[in-house]
């Protein structure tokens, strides 16, 4: 054991022996069933109706996301893994689901969960994981570097409940699941400072971040940035003890990229083989509220609650409301009383190795996830030298990256810091609370006082489009089969999500011409949201389901009419419309007509089967 491992941990105790009931009522079980009951307070509203109603704020992502699940599902259902590249969306050109947020581990864990009872219950079940496992992930990692259990638990609250977590649960499913991130950085941390043995912690190591690729890649990367800058500030203090290790830890490295390459091995090739790491979609950049805008933390989103906490008034709400980005990019808040508690323990204990090095790291990743550049025209931020990212953003692959969201990893080293400093104090390390009679309480209601402005509100909630009638009944009755091409009216993109949730709720049709998903090799703006599927014939079908009045523009010339069709090869359409509206006049146009009518759905065979 060297040095630095001395200075990091203190040889932990070890458990006595203990009956199954007492370790069901130990501390530590309680700790973890607060964090249950905690994840079900956020997701209340939603159990109220958990096949109808999702998150308010990202009802795009939210009906992306059911497709992804019934997706897993399906392939579960029978009896195989869930195909990297598939056909069942954006027929006949497919979709590379490795370039996309489709969290396949996750999925094929819950898929009993969605083929029971339907795509948004499995949802709303991983936001339950999601937030109750990132805590405890959090809390085991910090029991395991000695932090006692109470500091430990209100690190691990800090962790899975933090504004970051809850946000991107508005619609970002896959960044709620960060339950592992906290292992694969204690992974390397134990290899960095001898703790255990090298092969052990590499084996854990590459399995740990093998499952992350297949929830979330973005996060993984985020997960590689983190741990850079940890060891580069553990190597700063501690140069010589870190050189003692380099051997060791090189070891343990090399086995876990020997376990983690050959787990991902097909994954990475079915990304980016035959793909440029330049083509990657540009998510950096996105059309919000009709306006280019890059992705990126303002600096008052630290200090200023959205109402997705408990603890906030009307006007700050409004003014989360309005952040020139989606709110499940309003990821930085941790409020004044937590910053002034992490700076102050940050200075105060700096030569504590174990809170100078996650302080560190929790501070350069809230800085780099400033972003790179104005966020739009007017809005005021940091200038551009003043933001380093502007120094990764054009790496391959990393240029793809939202910055904001390395702001989830910033709280687990602003978790890090609260638990051991919370236990220094309560130890007497701090002579204001050590001349104190109640001073390890009085460190204690601190902590939690500047915890309290993070406590989240229970999830606002909107009900599901509902399926239209006789969607069900239209596919029956043309009898489709699951290799035939669908044409959706509407077509299915972003800007008509419903249609992707209409599909997962139903897993009809099992050939979808379209959809909502992310394409690489394609220009920024097409490469997000479906576009990249879009035609002037589907914006046209897609403006007459919207408006229901003749739109501004013509409708597309016959020669691009026919060489859609002749692209897509419909073999049956289905038309959420009626005979008598200007949608359904224009389709009886083209296809006669419909062979199917039941409720608000029209039905066409074009084929024959």
């Amino acid at each position: 054991m060297t040095r630095l491992a001395t200075e990091v941990v203190e040889s932990p105790h070890v458990p006595r022996r203990s009956r199954p009931l007492s370790l069901l009522v130990s501390a530590q079980a309680l700790t973890i069933y607060l964090y249950v009951a905690g994840a079900f307070f956020v997701t209340a509203r939603l159990w109220v109706n958990p096949t109808g109603r999702y998150q308010v704020g990202d009802p795009q992502d939210a009906d992306q996301a059911t497709w992804f699940v019934r997706y897993a599902a399906t392939a579960v259902r029978h009896f195989r893994l869930p195909a990297l590249e598939t056909m069942a969306m954006n027929a006949p050109h497919g979709v590379n689901l490795m370039w996309n947020t489709s969290f396949l581990l996750p999925g094929i864990v819950v898929s009993p969960i969605t083929l029971l009872f339907g795509p948004q219950v499995a949802l709303t079940a991983l936001l339950v994981i999601g937030f109750a496992a990132s805590a405890a992930a959090m809390f085991y990692v910090l029991r395991h570097w000695n932090a006692s259990v109470l500091a430990a638990g209100l690190g691990g609250a800090l962790y899975g409940f933090s504004p970051a977590l809850i946000d991107s649960g508005i619609g970002h499913y896959a960044l709620v699941l960060a339950m592992l991130l906290p292992l694969i950085v204690d992974r390397v941390l134990r290899l960095a400072v001898g703790h255990g043995s090298p092969v052990r912690n590499g084996i854990w190591l590459g399995l740990l971040v093998a499952a992350q690729f297949f929830i979330s890649e973005e996060s993984l990367v985020d997960a590689v940035i983190a741990i850079l800058i940890l060891l580069a500030a553990m190597a700063l203090s501690r140069p010589r003890a870190v050189l003692a290790r380099i051997r060791p830890m090189l070891a343990g490295l090399a086995t876990a990229a020997a376990i983690a390459f050959v787990l991902c091995a097909r994954g990475l090739w079915v990304q980016f083989h035959g793909v440029s790491t330049k083509g990657a979609a540009a998510t950096v950049i996105i059309n919000y509220q009709h306006v280019l805008t890059n992705l990126g933390t303002l600096p008052y989103s630290f200090v200023n609650p959205a109402s997705t906490v408990l603890l906030h008034t009307h006007g700050t709400g409004v003014i989360a409301n309005n952040y020139p980005q989606p709110m499940p990019e309003y990821l930085a808040y941790l409020g004044v009383p937590m910053i002034i508690l992490l700076l102050v323990a940050i200075v105060y204990f700096w030569r504590h190795l174990p809170i100078r090095v996650a302080g560190v790291t929790c501070i350069l990743l809230e800085w780099l996830g400033m972003g790179s550049k104005q966020m739009r025209t007017g809005v005021v931020t940091l200038p551009g030298f003043l933001l380093p990212w502007r120094l990764l953003e054009h790496l391959p692959v990393i240029g793809g990256m939202v910055p904001d969201r390395l702001c989830i990893l910033a709280d687990a080293g602003a978790a890090a810091v609260l638990a051991f400093s919370l236990d220094l104090a309560r130890r007497g390390q701090v002579p204001l609370f050590a001349r104190w009679r109640h001073g390890a309480g009085i460190a204690t209601a601190l902590a939690v006082f500047a915890l309290l402005p993070m406590v989240p509100a229970p999830y606002d909630t909107f009900p599901a489009t509902p399926l239209p009638v006789g969607w069900r009944a239209t596919f029956t009755a043309l009898h489709v089969k699951p290799a035939e091409r669908v044409l959706l009216v509407p077509f299915p993109y972003s800007g008509t999500s419903p249609t992707m949730r209409w599909q997962a709720d139903t897993g009809e049709p099992a050939t979808m011409i379209g959809g909502d998903f992310i394409a690489p090799d394609v220009s920024a703006h097409n490469s997000r949201a479906g576009r990249s599927a879009m035609t002037d014939t589907a914006y046209y079908i897609n403006y007459l389901w919207n408006e229901a009045q003749q739109p501004p523009y013509p409708a597309p010339l016959p020669a691009e009419l026919r060489s859609d069709l002749a692209m897509w090869k419909p073999a049956v359409v289905v038309a959420v419309t009626t005979p008598g509206s200007l949608l359904g006049k224009y389709l009886i146009g083209i296809f006669g007509q419909p062979n199917a009518r039941y409720g608000q759905v029209l039905g066409w065979r074009l084929l024959s089967r």
